[in-house]
């Protein structure tokens, strides 16, 4: 009858570590999906970052297969103007200060 208790015991004992060892594998697995989760989050962002780079530089490119579109590329990348063009600089209109002579009592103000 004892040997039979001990028997039980030692089968219960590998048993609960089987059940430990079962139950951090598995732990480990849920860490490793919730990172692989997130990082396909990270992943479908960068893609869509990347997918509107890529229309802005189709739109890009189809401007300037253009003529009008490579003359415009020239000028704001070297500053250039073709020949007999002027240069027009805008000048914000000059603000007017008010010249006006102060009165006599605050000539006499600004003594003190």
């Amino acid at each position: 009858m004892r040997a039979r208790h001990w028997r039980q015991g030692i089968i219960i004992g590998v048993l609960i570590l089987i059940g430990a060892w079962l139950a951090s594998s598995i732990w480990g697995l849920v860490g490793k999906a919730h990172i692989a989760v997130s990082q396909a989050g990270q992943e479908k962002a960068q893609y869509q970052a990347l997918e509107t780079r890529k229309a802005t530089l189709e739109a890009n490119l189809a401007a300037l297969a253009t003529p009008r579109g490579q003359d415009a590329a020239i000028r704001t990348a070297f500053g250039v103007a073709r020949p007999g063009e002027e240069v027009i600089v805008v000048v914000p209109p000059a603000t007017a200060t008010p010249t006006t002579t102060p009165s006599w009592w605050q000539k006499i103000l600004s003594w003190f």
